[in-house]
Parts: structure tokens; C-alpha cells; sequence
């Protein structure tokens, strides 16, 4: 048994005694290495100090970069804002002086108008009131300024042969003012506006050349006052009137005065009348004088305020319906003194609108 043993001992050790030899071999035979064998230190550290070096350069250079946008920016923004207030200062400047010629002129026709007793003033116009009382005749001169073309129409009743006060024509639509405008022609218990009229610029009955004196006047697109006489259609129509209605007769005509015809000087001499004519700066002048009565005793001449509006300035001037016909609404009341007792109906009327 012990035998047996010991055989088996012997069997494994000879067996193990080559990997225990192998062992041995290693543990006194090992070879020495360093990373250096198998890296070239020196080449790497010589690369990667290099591309440190070059991105640390670029990195120098766009932070200077940076500054130097930084600073082109901040003088930009600055010589903007400064360029921007000079720009500013010089715009005001401007409009201050291109608005004194207007003041300047707009003063000196006030002046010859007086002081106005009321005063209406809103985004769309300006209407002045002024008293009108030369010695031979009493009345009111209406000065408007019109900032929107818009802010003057003309009433006219949507059926035919029908009219109305200029009371009842400014409550209608909600106008500040108003005044009678054109003539009438009564028919069949019926009044219709005389000759042309254009409403919404469109001909209400047509275009009828003007004869026996008679004028057309009314608003253009711009708000500017056009009228005259008007012997074809075509040359009213290149005025493109949007509303606009006839009488007679024309007063001045580019500042000047025009020949008023003999009838008319006698027929009547004197009466109330309403007339209306623009300043060069297209404001409106618009003069209601009072009247007893149509019999010609009372009220004033077309000779007088004919003079009347030349000496105020007044570029072009039309006389409209007079007598009886002749109203002032400011303000829902009735201005003036109508010398019916009472606003007469009639077909047309200028209205203005706050």
C-alpha cells in the first residue's frame, strides 16, 4: 500500500516538473520594458505640444477677434443712436419751419377776420366763427380748415323732389355744421336742385352746360373747392368733383374779381345771402348774411361781398342760394337769423363733419 503510494507521488511530480521548470524560467528569466519600447515618447509629446501651441494661438486670436467685433459694434450702435437723434432734431427743425409760412399766412387772414367767438377743432377740421358787421350789414364768417378730405359732404335727399332744413339735414347725418347750398326749381309741389349736381361723384340728373350764369362748385377727391362755369362735361369731369352743386353767380376767380352781371346787382339789391370761397391754402371762408326780408331792402349786395372777400384774401368765390334759403347750423343751433322766421327747406346742402 505504502508502495502504491509513493509510485503515485513519483508519477506526479515527473509530471508537473516540466510547467514547475517552465515557472521557473519566467520568474528568473524576465525580460525588462518600458512603454518607450513600443511608443516613441518623444515624437508624441513633440506632436501633441504643437497642436496645443497652435490651438491656443487660434483661440488668442479669436478672442482679440472678438474684442476688436465687439468694439466695431458698440461704436456702430453708437454712431447710430447718435446719427439717429441728429436725424431726428433735423426733421423737427424742418417741420417747425415748413410749418411757419402756413401759421404766417394763417395768422394774417385771421387778423382780418377779428377774433372768433367759437371754436371747433378735431382731427378731421378746424371751424372758426367769426361776426361780420361792416355798418351796412350784419352776418357770420365760418373759416375752415378741412385735415380731412372727407370731413365735408353734401346732403340730398334720396328721393326725388324732396328737401329738407339744413337743421334737419345735419341731424340726419351727424354733421357739427352745415349751410344751404345750391339753387332749386320747384315742380309739381316738388323742389329738385337746379342744373348740375354731383353727388358721390356721380351726376344726379346729368351734366347740363352752364348758361344764364350759372356755375357749378363742390369738393374734389383732395378736398379742394372746385367751380366755375362748365360749357362741356369733359372739362368738369377732369376736376373729378365727388359732390357739388350750381347757382349764380361767380364772384372772384383766382383772385380776382369777376363781372356781376346787371340783374343780378338789382334782382334783389340787397338780401340774405350765403357764400362761400377758398384761401390759397384751400381753407374755406364761408359768409351768412342776415336778412329781414327778400324784397331787397336788407341784408347785403353781391358788390359788397364781392369787395368783402377780396380784401380777406379770398382766392375764388361763389355765391350760393340766398334769401329765404340762407342757414348757419353749428353745433345743433341755428346761427343766424333766417328771414322766413323759420330754416326753409331745400334740396342741397354742405355739411361738415367733426
Amino acid at each position: 500500500m505504502i508502495t502504491s503510494v509513493k509510485m503515485v507521488n513519483r508519477l506526479f511530480m515527473l509530471g508537473l516538473a516540466p510547467f514547475v521548470g517552465l515557472v521557473l524560467c519566467m520568474l528568473l528569466i524576465r525580460p525588462s520594458f518600458e512603454p518607450g519600447d513600443f511608443i516613441d515618447s518623444g515624437l508624441a509629446e513633440e506632436t501633441v505640444t504643437t497642436q496645443t501651441q497652435a490651438i491656443s494661438h487660434e483661440l488668442a486670436g479669436a478672442k482679440e477677434a472678438a474684442v476688436q467685433t465687439s468694439s466695431s459694434i458698440k461704436r456702430t450702435t453708437q454712431l447710430y443712436n447718435q446719427t439717429t437723434s441728429t436725424m431726428s432734431t433735423l426733421v423737427q427743425k424742418a417741420t417747425v419751419q415748413a410749418a411757419r409760412p402756413e401759421k404766417i399766412y394763417n395768422q394774417r387772414i385771421s387778423s382780418k377776420l377779428g377774433v372768433p367767438f367759437e371754436r371747433i377743432d378735431s382731427d378731421r377740421l378746424t371751424i372758426e366763427l367769426y361776426r361780420v358787421n361792416p355798418g351796412t350789414y350784419k352776418g357770420y364768417a365760418m373759416k375752415i380748415k378741412l385735415k380731412d378730405p372727407t370731413a365735408m359732404k353734401m346732403a340730398l335727399a334720396s328721393e326725388p323732389g324732396r328737401s329738407e332744413t339744413t337743421m334737419q339735414a345735419v341731424r340726419r347725418n351727424g354733421a357739427i355744421a352745415g349751410i344751404n347750398a345750391g339753387g332749386f326749381a320747384d315742380s309739381g309741389g316738388k323742389r329738385y336742385p337746379l342744373s348740375t349736381t354731383v353727388m358721390d361723384g356721380k351726376y344726379v340728373n346729368g351734366f347740363q352746360a352752364s348758361f344764364k350764369d350759372l356755375f357749378f362748385v363742390g369738393l374734389d377727391h383732395a378736398g379742394k373747392l372746385v367751380g366755375g362755369k362748365f360749357f362741356d362735361k369733359s372739362s368738369l369731369d377732369r376736376l373729378q368733383p365727388q359732390f357739388g352743386a350750381t347757382f349764380v353767380p361767380v364772384l372772384l376767380q383766382n383772385g380776382q374779381k369777376t363781372v356781376i352781371p346787371a340783374k343780378w346787382k338789382v334782382s334783389p339789391k340787397r338780401a340774405p345771402r350765403t357764400v362761400i370761397g377758398n384761401y390759397k391754402d384751400d381753407q374755406l371762408l364761408i359768409i351768412v348774411v342776415d336778412g329781414y326780408n327778400e324784397a331787397g331792402s336788407s341784408g347785403a349786395t353781391l358788390e359788397e361781398l364781392q369787395g368783402r372777400l377780396y380784401k380777406l384774401g379770398v382766392v375764388d368765390a361763389y355765391n350760393l342760394d340766398g334769401g329765404g334759403s340762407s342757414s348757419l347750423i353749428v353745433n345743433n343751433r341755428v346761427v343766424n337769423n333766417p328771414s322766413d322766421g323759420s330754416l326753409r327747406p331745400v334740396p342741397t346742402h354742405f355739411l361738415f363733419y367733426k
